[in-house]
């Protein structure tokens, strides 16, 4: 326990990770120990132990899944040869499952407006949906980044907001007329009437008992929302920030700065909103190749 202890600490107080990612790493190791029974404790697991852990969870667990509970391993073993404890990561020669990169779902502007269409914008919690899903479009973020956006993190006088993400690392991101105009009417018309919880003070998006809404709360509410608007796509939150994303790139933004504004660390990580059709990319080579134009002579 002790050792689970520091690790938490660990990847809390130094290395800075979010909380739900540390439960997700708690979690794995969780499975993995069950694997194990009592017969070996944690820190003297072998390759082997590993091996056969992913040859058994391999039977009922996404590639995507293997991958990253391996993950949560190796950043384990890594942190207990920081401490000594032991001199060699068993997971460093475990191969990766291969895994298909699916493509994100993504809902056209239409199919956004029609989920805006379908609120009671006459009612409060319609109006706050209204704004959320504003939010979450027009500026691209996490559904975790909404949670916890604060009233002090609204920067209007300069067109941003600072977002929280992942690995508590903060970034600034436009935000548009619409969602600044759509935010302080919820502000004014909503939230100022809810008596808030001491904890929520700053939060800005409340529930109707004061308190910060929920990530599963956020799901539902866009469940319903597509379901009353015809929307036939299994969506969630995540779904308005590829959506973002992906309609930036088709109206020419650049990759890089998609990266800076969704808070990537890595441009790969972006690269899978490069989903254009042939028509699209053959556009983009007639558009832009400096050959393009070039006359061919005959021979």
């Amino acid at each position: 326990m002790d050792l689970i202890e520091n690790y938490t600490y660990y990847l809390k107080l130094e290395r800075g990770v979010a909380a739900n990612t540390i439960v997700n790493y708690l979690y794995d190791l969780e499975k993995f120990q069950t694997f194990l029974k009592d017969d070996v404790p944690l820190e003297q697991a072998t390759e082997n132990h590993i091996r056969a852990f992913i040859y058994c969870i391999a039977n009922f667990l996404a590639p995507t899944t293997q991958a990253r509970i391996l993950s949560s391993l190796n950043h384990f073993y890594n942190f207990l040869i920081l401490q000594n404890t032991i001199s060699q990561n068993p997971v460093t020669f475990i191969e990766l499952p291969k895994i298909t990169r699916k493509l994100p779902v993504v809902l056209s502007v239409d199919e956004i407006e029609a989920l805006q269409n379908v609120i009671n914008k006459k009612d409060e919690l319609g109006l706050r949906n209204d704004t959320i899903i504003e939010v979450l479009y027009s500026c691209g973020l996490r559904v975790s980044e909404l949670v916890q956006l604060k009233l002090s993190d609204l920067f209007f006088a300069d067109g941003f907001i600072r977002v929280l993400g992942k690995g508590t690392k903060q970034r600034l991101v436009p935000i548009t007329r619409t969602a600044m105009q759509k935010i302080t009417t919820y502000i004014t018309q909503v939230r100022q009437h809810i008596k808030v919880k001491p904890q929520a003070q700053d939060v800005l998006f409340l529930n109707r008992r004061g308190n910060q809404l929920t990530r599963a709360m956020i799901f539902t509410i866009l469940k319903n929302l597509a379901i009353q608007a015809g929307v036939n796509k299994n969506i969630s939150p995540h779904t308005l920030r590829h959506s973002f994303a992906t309609h930036l790139l088709e109206n020419g933004a650049d990759l890089r700065a998609i990266q800076m504004l969704l808070g990537h660390e890595s441009i790969t990580t972006t690269e899978i909103y490069l989903h254009l059709d042939k028509s699209k990319l053959k556009e983009e080579i007639e558009k832009y190749h400096p050959w393009n134009n070039k006359s061919v002579g005959l021979l």
